[in-house]
């Protein structure tokens, strides 16, 4: 085969360290576009952004050369650093250790954007507690209880 060809889309979930509630009104937005620059430098598209202020959803489209790993630590530490640099930010600001990531299909994409965007709605009944471990209970992902929050 002369040429190959992908479609890796995914849902991308972490939160901040202990579920602070570091990403105030006031810096979202700003940060938001400054992950999104990071992905494009990695040859990704943020396809939807969005949270609350302990925690981060992102659909990402990458290409397959770029690992979930290097993408996920090149924005933790990168976001990291500009947050302790913002006059409003935070010097103590860390993510959480781990995350989650779970494949998309091109039929989902509307339905994880769709969810993504309502996060406040969403957030009003649900902890992120409850939304992380339904989302990995709903894929039958074991985890360790001990663990899993970070």
């Amino acid at each position: 085969m002369t040429h190959s060809y992908a479609s890796l889309f995914y849902h991308l979930i972490w939160s901040t360290k202990d579920r602070h509630p570091w990403i105030q009104k006031d810096i979202q937005l700003t940060l938001y576009k400054y992950i999104a620059g990071i992905i494009s430098n990695l040859e990704g598209q943020l396809m939807e952004i969005g949270g609350m202020p302990d925690h981060v959803h992102l659909l990402v489209n990458l290409k397959p050369r770029t690992s979930i790993p290097e993408l996920v630590r090149s924005i933790k530490n990168s976001s990291t650093k500009w947050i302790r640099q913002q006059p409003n930010g935070h010097s103590a600001f860390t993510w959480q250790e781990g995350y989650g990531i779970f494949s998309v299909s091109f039929s989902n994409i509307e339905a994880v954007r769709k969810y993504i965007k309502s996060q406040e709605e969403h957030h009003r009944n649900h902890t992120f507690e409850n939304e992380y471990l339904d989302l990995l209970n709903k894929v039958k992902i074991h985890y360790d209880s001990r663990f899993v929050l970070g």
